[in-house]
């Protein structure tokens, strides 16, 4: 089979899949777009008190006892008749806010580069800086993103702000390999120092990555086939524009920052708002008076 046409089947599949997740809810999004509200441009990051600044030892939720009133639904995953989509879109939209990990990506030859928005991101250590990016699909019908990352072992994964997010989001178009993600978009490609794919200038932050790992799940709703790959990621080297970074290089500024976040769906989330709540020290609470009717072994299922 041809290089042409392993691309070409590969292109069919994600269109297929896309268009089976049926992430847009609405038959004519620019019409419900032009019911809402603009965009708050000038929004600072600012931050406000906890729901409850008195809470205290043993007080449990803040609500009142209201969520206790509330009935679950269980859902067995892997349930006749459920679709694993289902899955996918209960997950999207449950596990939130999510980063995103903006990845570009080169292919070992050079002759080919990618850039596409990841919101299965996350790091997992800092000692050495460890990230985890997952894809949907195993490496039989690899995402361009993950078919470059495999064969150069390469990355730059770029956080995604406000002042580009309408840029960043066009990345994730199904477009066929070798298409440039970077021209549609219309970003920036800047110079990496470890690696040798390209850096998003536009992005406040960004991690040089190098590649240590893959790991490729089997599908439980569909035996036989391949359904996600985790790909694990050393951060190499850091970018920080340089009005976000603490004179110590170790805070980065969230209202320089402006990070935008993937909720379920077609929806993006900003954060323009924190609370701050001190860690406790065990040394220091033990003393307090209610700590005396709480301090108790561990009983069963606690």
């Amino acid at each position: 089979m041809t290089a042409g046409k392993n691309a070409l089947d590969g292109q069919v599949n994600r269109a297929d899949a896309e268009a089976s997740v049926k992430r847009n809810p609405h038959p004519d999004f620019k019409s419900v777009e032009a019911s809402r509200p603009d965009w708050r441009d000038g929004v600072s990051f600012a931050f406000s008190k906890s729901p409850n600044p008195d809470w205290s030892l043993g007080d449990g939720a803040n609500d009142g006892g209201e969520s206790l009133q509330k009935h679950h639904v269980e859902i067995d995953p892997f349930e006749e008749g459920r679709p694993s989509v289902s899955n996918y879109k209960l997950l999207i939209s449950g596990i939130v806010p999510r980063p995103i990990g903006f990845l570009s990506t080169r292919s070992k030859d050079g002759t080919s580069t990618n850039l596409a928005p990841m919101s299965y991101t996350q790091v997992f250590n800092h000692d050495p800086p460890i990230f985890g990016v997952g894809f949907a699909g195993g490496f039989d019908h690899a995402k361009d993103t993950l078919r470059n990352l495999a064969e150069s072992r390469e990355c730059v994964i770029n956080m995604i702000s406000e002042h580009f997010v309408e840029a960043a989001n066009m990345t994730a178009i199904n477009a066929p390999y070798g298409i440039s993600e970077w021209v549609l978009s219309g970003l920036t490609p800047a110079p990496a120092s470890k690696v040798q794919c390209s850096r998003v200038k536009e992005s406040v932050f960004a991690i040089e990555g190098q590649l240590l790992e893959t790991r490729e799940f089997d599908s439980k709703a569909t035996p036989g086939q391949k359904s996600g790959v985790l790909a694990i990621i050393e951060g190499v080297n850091f970018w920080v524009r340089e009005d976000a970074i603490n004179a110590d290089k170790n805070l980065i500024d969230p209202d320089v920052l402006k990070p935008m976040s993937r909720l379920g769906g077609i929806s993006y989330g900003r954060t323009t708002e924190g609370i701050e709540i001190p860690r406790p020290d065990f040394s220091s609470e033990k003393d307090h008076a209610e700590a005396k009717f709480l301090l108790r072994p561990k009983a069963d299922k606690q």
